[in-house]
């Protein structure tokens, strides 16, 4: 049996199946990636909640193995070589799990570097901007009378979303038929964007019809759906 006693973050975490991917996470957007991803290549993982309520994030044992104190975190046991390899950053992760599962990312130098371009793409633009938008709408922005910055926010984001609506026309997916990383990266977010985030309406949602589109086909996929709430949020 693999030892992962050497990480610091399973004595917090202990490893129950420790010859599995160890996933510290919480289901927020950039969290469900990897579950996601997980349940669609289908290996074999063993998930750990990281609770943001009791600062998991803040601890020693979670800095250990992301001292950038961001869910989500892996902790592969047989990585390169077969040695243990820890790795922070959702958009690396997908990456690496892409590489390692032979899965969702194109077997080609250009679709594979193409692909990545929109993981980076969600990485750089979608996720924070949209992330200030929920800040400035739903959570502690909705108290400051200047709305410049939300309004810069929600600009931006209508021009993320205009930049996918058009590279969604006339394909199933981002990569065209294939359904890839750069989907499992980008809808988390959209699905928050008009969900969780209640700003469907202020960007301006039902202008792009792609993306209203895609994100339906994405969120009726059976991984998707049990990655969403993986790992299993307190009751």
């Amino acid at each position: 049996m693999t030892d992962l006693s050497a990480f610091a973050i399973t004595k917090k975490w202990p490893a129950e199946h420790p010859d599995r991917i160890q996933l510290y996470s919480l289901p927020t957007p950039n969290g469900v990636k990897i579950s996601i991803m997980l349940e669609e290549t289908g290996l074999p993982y063993e998930p750990h909640l990281v609770r943001f309520d009791t600062n998991d994030q803040m601890t020693p044992a979670f800095l250990s193995l992301n001292p950038n104190n961001k869910i989500p975190a892996i902790l592969d046991p047989h990585g390169p070589d077969g040695k243990p390899l820890p790795l922070f950053e959702s958009g690396a992760i997908l990456i690496y799990l892409a590489d390692k599962s032979g899965k969702l990312i194109p077997q080609d130098a250009a679709g594979r570097y193409e692909t990545i371009q929109w993981v980076m793409f969600q990485m750089g633009g979608i996720g924070p901007m949209f992330g200030q938008v929920g800040f400035f709408h739903k959570f502690a922005g909705k108290e400051y009378e200047d709305k410049r910055p939300r309004d810069r926010y929600i600009a931006e984001s209508k021009r993320l979303l205009g930049v996918l609506e058009q590279r969604l026309e006339g394909r199933e997916w981002v990569m065209g038929d294939l359904y890839s990383i750069a989907d499992i990266a980008i809808f988390p977010w959209v699905r928050n964007l008009v969900g969780f985030y209640e700003a469907g309406e202020l960007v301006g949602i039902h202008d792009f019809p792609n993306v209203r589109r895609v994100l339906a086909a994405f969120v009726e996929r059976p991984a998707v759906v049990r990655g969403l709430n993986i790992p299993a949020r307190p009751a």
